[in-house]
């Protein structure tokens, strides 16, 4: 459920971002800033939420979008629109606004993550356990009842 919650927010963050550096410096469509937006939204929950943010935390997965969006941009820019200065401004500013709302998504997710550790611990110290421990003690007797007492 929060996956889609995260997706979500991810993606009225790059329309948000995509609409500000890309519409601002040169006259794109509704249909490029959506296409921008789906393909980093995508890609960026792929490669920053699911991989480098549990292994290498929120600073490197808010460089990883900040890169990824630059490029995708830039790379995708080139391939549509003609100007390579205005594509240069709208990428870096387009990069810039989704690392400021990746920031606050990278800290939801490791607070959300936190919270469904904390209870799947909880749930397994208090729930059954699938691998029976037993406890085995050994020992002699060391008070023992004299036999010849009853043969009497």
């Amino acid at each position: 459920m929060n996956h889609i919650l995260f997706l979500i927010i991810k993606f009225f963050g790059c329309v948000v971002a995509f609409t500000i550096g890309l519409d601002l410096f040169f006259p794109a469509t509704v249909t490029d800033i959506l296409s921008f937006s789906i393909l980093v939204t995508v890609v960026s929950y792929v490669v920053g939420e699911r991989i480098i943010l549990p292994r290498f935390g929120p600073a490197a997965a808010t460089i990883a979008d900040f890169l990824l969006a630059y490029m995708s941009v830039w790379i995708f820019g080139n391939i549509l629109l003609n100007n390579y200065l205005q594509i240069a401004w709208g990428s870096i500013l387009s990069a810039a606004v989704i690392a400021i709302v990746e920031s606050f998504v990278h800290r939801y997710a490791l607070l959300y993550d936190e919270t469904n550790r904390a209870k799947e611990r909880e749930k397994r110290r208090t729930g059954y356990i699938r691998t029976p421990e037993y406890g085995t003690e050994f020992s002699e007797e060391t008070d023992l009842p004299d036999k010849n007492r009853f043969d009497e």
